[in-house]
């Protein structure tokens, strides 16, 4: 389901209709932390992937199903909430080596334009800040749905990653190892699973 479709094979390419249920889901929308998640993968010693997350983070939504290009979004991520399943290499990632939680507690991410890609696929481009380095960013996420819970709301959802170097914001902690290489990748995905709310 597209956010645009043709009129006829009659109609000029340049006549669009907008889809009524997606010009339905206009509107604002808080991103509902229980039911999303932020997450990463890096490479670890060359040969494994670590995974992790951010637990704890807070963010609205403007969607405009009738022109994509209007939507914004703005997300706020609580460093200290980052946890990978180990205490210490959860405690070296939230110190000064990595991203020192206690001077930059908050990662930002703040869009600046958005448009459809393709079938359901959009691209939200923005800035990322963290430790105070702010750098564009963009995101692919694929619309995964709408729906009315049990309780009442309007939800949406959203699923997709997007890839970084990570010492272009100044992450830039890591040790050689003896066979060559380095203990951690520069390079990191970011995924993003969201479920949104829409304001009354």
């Amino acid at each position: 389901m597209g956010l645009f479709t043709r009129r006829s094979q009659t109609t000029p390419v340049a006549t669009l209709d907008v889809d009524p249920a997606l010009a339905a889901l206009t509107g604002d929308y808080t991103i509902d932390a229980s039911h999303s998640s932020i997450g990463f993968t890096v490479r670890h010693a060359m040969v494994t992937n670590v995974r992790g997350s951010f637990t704890e983070h807070e963010g609205t939504l403007h969607l405009d199903g009738t022109d994509p290009s209007r939507s914004t979004a703005a997300i706020d991520v609580t460093i200290a909430s980052v946890g990978t399943g180990i205490a210490d290499r959860d405690a070296h990632l939230r110190g000064a080596d990595f991203f020192d939680a206690e001077r930059f507690p908050l990662m930002r991410f703040r869009s600046t334009s958005a448009q459809r890609v393709g079938g359901d696929t959009y691209r939200i481009t923005g800035e990322l800040t963290i430790k105070d380095v702010t750098r564009p960013l963009s995101i692919d996420l694929e619309f995964a749905g709408s729906a009315t819970d049990v309780y009442g709301n309007e939800r949406v959802g959203f699923e997709g990653s997007a890839e970084i170097l990570r010492s272009d914001w100044g992450l830039t902690w890591n040790a050689a190892l003896e066979a060559g290489g380095v203990m951690v990748s520069d390079k990191v995905k970011l995924t993003f699973d969201i479920s949104a709310i829409k304001q009354a």
